[in-house]
């Protein structure tokens, strides 16, 4: 009898909660819709080149596909092909970590540092200067200068210049010994690095209020650093967000550099990476499902390190 009586009451106490928060909703839709209309351009873009090849991706990768024959189901084969008997990929997956690990915290400083000091230069001098170093990313096919200065013979700049100081007698074959090529990728990621961060960094050095920092020399902040860390870096906490989510997709997604330098394949796969190994079986032997399943993998990285990186910056200034 007790069970009767409150079943109704609670029925009673939670379709109401349903309508309101639908009406709710429906008025918040219209009354904002003119947000949303303008919006919609974009959203359908996003979501029909964006959202709905990642999601097709993900699912073609427990198939078998070919391009030629009809899809086959072959749930996790791909996935134990990838991880236990494909050794490319371990090589790639290996270089693609050395990658990240150094080019994205260096490149991500170098562009804060970079931005932070030109941020205290004069207005005009300050667009100059920040042209100057957004230039490379910028530039066309740039790697033809750093194809000379690498070049393996007598001509090549680096060779010509050791040999003219006595420090080596032989041309170097830069680009085809294996122990150089890595090095000589991520120091030309390097300067290719600051790009769409450095200059989301130098906006968001110029959207600072200037009145937080005479508030804080007035708590107690004794110099720049101070002023740094306390002041400067949680003010720009969106931009550092953004910067991070960008030098890491592009840490992860090195591809283009490696192939110009090193060719495809690189010899030895000593530059191989992850997006190389995806090209590979993507484009040239297409093997649409298991370039899916490497694509996946790579996919699940990236969002991880994402999450990792931007719950570290959260702690910025605390």
């Amino acid at each position: 009898m007790q069970a009767e009586t409150t079943a109704p009451a609670i029925k009673g106490s939670i379709l109401p909660g349903k309508k309101s928060r639908l009406a709710y909703v429906m008025g918040e839709l219209k009354r904002n819709k003119h947000y949303y209309i303008l919006m919609s351009p974009y959203m359908l873009i996003f979501f029909m080149f964006t959202v709905i090849p990642v999601v097709f991706s993900l699912g073609l990768s427990f198939f078998y596909f070919n391009m030629l024959e009809f899809p086959r189901f072959v749930g996790w084969q791909n996935y134990s092909r990838l991880f236990l008997n494909d050794d490319i990929f371990m090589i790639a997956l290996k270089n693609t970590f050395m990658f990240a690990v150094i080019t994205g915290p260096v490149s991500y400083i170098a562009c804060f540092v970079f931005a932070w000091i030109i941020n205290e230069l004069a207005p005009k001098v300050r667009a100059f200067m920040t042209l100057i170093f957004y230039a490379p990313a910028i530039s066309g096919n740039v790697f033809f200068i750093w194809l000379i200065v690498f070049s393996g013979d007598r001509y090549g700049y680096l060779n010509g210049f050791l040999m003219k100081t006595g420090f080596i007698l032989e041309p170097i074959q830069w680009l085809l010994d294996e122990k150089y090529i890595l090095t000589i990728v991520m120091i030309v990621q390097l300067w290719l690095s600051l790009g769409t961060s450095f200059l989301a960094f130098i906006a968001g050095l110029q959207t600072i209020d200037r009145s937080l920092i005479e508030a804080g020399a007035v708590d107690g902040i004794k110099n720049r650093w101070q002023e740094l860390w306390f002041i400067t870096l949680p003010s720009m906490r969106p931009q550092l967000l953004f910067g991070a989510v960008m030098q890491i997709t592009g840490s992860f997604a090195v591809a283009d550099i490696s192939i110009a330098l090193a060719g495809f394949p690189s010899v030895n796969y000593a530059a191989h990476t992850v997006v190389t190994h995806l090209m590979d079986f993507g484009t040239i032997r297409f093997e649409m499902g298991y370039a899916s399943a490497i694509a996946t993998v790579l996919f699940g990285i990236m969002i991880g390190t994402n999450m990792l990186t931007q719950k570290a910056l959260r702690k910025v200034g605390e």
